[in-house]
Parts: structure tokens; sequence; C-alpha cells
């Protein structure tokens, strides 16, 4: 899960366009100021391969320097001996390892972890359930040779797939899979979590002004610009091939993050088979949305939150979402209608002619 984490690419340059799946970060006219003063700061900067994907780190801050960035390495290499699944060293290997046989003591960090993904799925009725890594494995989608599974494969792989199997020891700090076969798979939370653990850092060593990117669908504004302006991100059209845009959102001290079916999926027989799989019938989710983007203040929250939004749908979704305290969401239709929260509508700028907000 967590490859190469200690390969890092030193990076100079004054760039503020954030390329991702999100699309970019660039600058409005009404932000020119602060888009100037942004320009005179030299980030510090590196990119990580983690997470089987390309992570960025960009502080904007004249306090920051290389040995930050060594911190920053070392923290994600922490982070994959807790969380990877291909790991063998990992916590989360060794627990997987020991499905059905016996409890694994693991680090404070995977402890927590896997507890908050836990309290997630029971918020959420199962519907983002950690021990989904046997419907994961099974589809296989993003990799070769990905198909539909058969039924009985499905209804096996479905059956393994309950998070109320999950014991922990607090005492101990010792988690146990009780059956057999169950596979705990974090993709729903990790990019979150790594990402709040590298905004915790930042903000500990003061430096309040960087961006982390976590593979396009986690991104995380530590502070604004400097000089105070937002940070304004391109919003993928789920359409289009990456770095399309359907519009942008300013953010400033915050978290976004999406989920949607243009990520990873393989067609057969004319359907579209995505990533995202509904826990209830183990089929990826067909529920008439294209994507939802989360923006609250904790990644780990809007990463858990984008995934569990999408399987719910959108009304029970826009629902469960108004409930969260300091989270706010869209949710894009399959035609092509944006639908956001009360506090999100006025902030979203629609640049694609092919797109429209709900009720205009």
């Amino acid at each position: 899960m967590w490859k190469h984490a200690g390969k890092t690419i030193r990076m100079t340059g004054a760039l503020l366009v954030l390329a991702s799946m999100l699309g970019g970060c660039g600058s409005e006219p009404a932000e020119r100021t602060g888009t100037a003063q942004a320009a005179a700061v030299e980030p510090v900067s590196a990119t990580f391969y983690v997470y089987d994907t390309v992570a960025t780190i960009k502080i904007y801050d004249p306090k920051a320097t290389e040995r930050h960035l060594d911190d920053i390495r070392d923290l994600l290499g922490k982070i994959d001996l807790e969380l990877s699944r291909t790991n063998e060293d990992s916590d989360l290997y060794q627990v997987n390892a020991e499905a059905g046989r016996a409890a694994v003591h693991v680090s404070q960090g995977t402890f927590d972890v896997v507890k908050m993904a836990v309290r997630y799925a029971k918020e959420t009725d199962g519907l983002l359930d950690p021990s989904i890594g046997p419907l994961i494995n099974l589809w296989n989608i993003g990799h070769e040779h990905a198909k539909v599974p058969d039924k009985a494969q499905l209804e096996a792989a479905r059956r393994l797939t309950d998070y109320r199997r999950i014991t922990f020891d607090e005492a101990k700090r010792t988690i146990k899979l009780e059956r057999p076969g169950m596979v705990l798979d974090l993709g729903s939370i990790g990019k979150g979590y790594a990402a709040d653990q590298v905004s915790l850092y930042l903000r500990e060593h003061g430096l309040d002004s960087a961006l982390i990117n976590l593979g396009g669908s986690s991104i995380v504004a530590v502070g604004a610009k400097p000089g105070g302006a937002n940070w304004n991100v391109g919003l993928q059209d789920p359409d289009q091939s990456r770095g399309s845009q359907l519009g942008t959102i300013r953010i400033n001290d915050e978290t976004i993050d999406s989920s949607g079916v243009y990520e990873r999926f393989f067609m057969q027989g004319g359907v579209r088979y995505h990533h995202i799989l509904d826990p209830r019938t183990g089929y990826p989710t067909q529920n008439g949305l294209k994507s939802i983007t989360i923006v609250s203040e904790r990644a780990t929250d809007a990463d858990a939150l984008s995934t569990a939004a999408f399987v719910m749908g959108l009304e029970d979704g826009m629902a469960y979402i108004e409930r969260q305290p300091g989270v706010e969401a869209f949710f894009v239709t399959d035609d092509n209608v944006i639908h956001a929260t009360q506090g999100l509508r006025d902030r979203i700028m629609l640049s694609s002619e092919l797109y429209r907000m709900a009720g205009d």
C-alpha cells in the first residue's frame, strides 16, 4: 500500500498549480496581491511515492528547511510500517495474516486508526466498513485482469465483510479479526490520516502556510497562501481526463477530498465497474452519482465521509453530511447537476457549461 515511502524527489520553484485528480490550484484576479506575495516565497517541497500514488508537500514558509522534509519522509515511513497491507513488516499485514487465529499487538497509531475506522462503520451502519478487504481483493479494480466475479465468490467475500468481527483489547493494545479470511483495508481513511499527521507536524513546528497533496484525492491547505489569500483549487470534471475542470473552489486552512467513478474502473459488457463498493451488495455502487467532494477541517474525516456519503447516495448522503459539524459537500449526479450543502453552494465557481447548480 505505502510503497517506496523512503524515496523522495527534491523540488524547487514558486509554482502554485496543484496538479491532481481534483485539478489545479490557480489564482483569481481578486487574489492578485496574495498570489504575488506567494510567488515571492520559494517553497521548500518534495514528492514522495506513497500509497501507490504521488504525494507532494509544498511549504510556503521562510522557516522551512530540508530537515522538515526529512522528518516528513520519516513520518510517512512510520505510517507505512503501521498501515500498509502489502508490507510484511507492517501492523496491518500482521493483523490480516493472523485472521481467525490470534490477536496482534500493534502500535498506538495503528490501534487508533482501526478504532476510528470501526467508529465510522458503526455511524454509517456498515456502509464504510474497514473489513471490506475480501471484496476489494476479489474485484481487483485498478489492476490487470479485473473482471466481474461470480455470485458465489461475491457472497463468500461479502460474508467476511463485517466490522463487528473486529475485536480490540485496550489493555494489551491488540487487534483480532475473528474469522479466517477477513482482511482489513484502510483505503477509505489512510490517506486522510497521513495528511492529518503531516499537517500536525507542520503546525507544531510553526510552519503555517503549506499544501499537502496525497494522491490528488486528499488535499490539505495548512493556513492561507503567503499574504493571506485563499488557495483556489480546481475541481475535476468526472467525465473528462485528469486535469479537466468543472470549476474551482477557494479553501483556507481546510481539507478537500473527492471520491468518484472516474478514479479506478474497468469496462465489461459495456458497463463501467468502478472501485467504490457497496458492502451490502458486494458490487460497485450504482446510485446516479458521478462524484462527491467533501470540505472539512480534518483530512481523516473528509477521506472517510467522501466514500460513505457516495455509497449512501444523494438524498441520504446529503442528509448525513448536513448533520456533521464543520463538514460541507457537493455531489455531482449523472445528469451533470451539482447538489451542494448550504455552506458550500456560494463557494463553487463553475467554469464548464456542461454543469449547473441544483435550483438554478
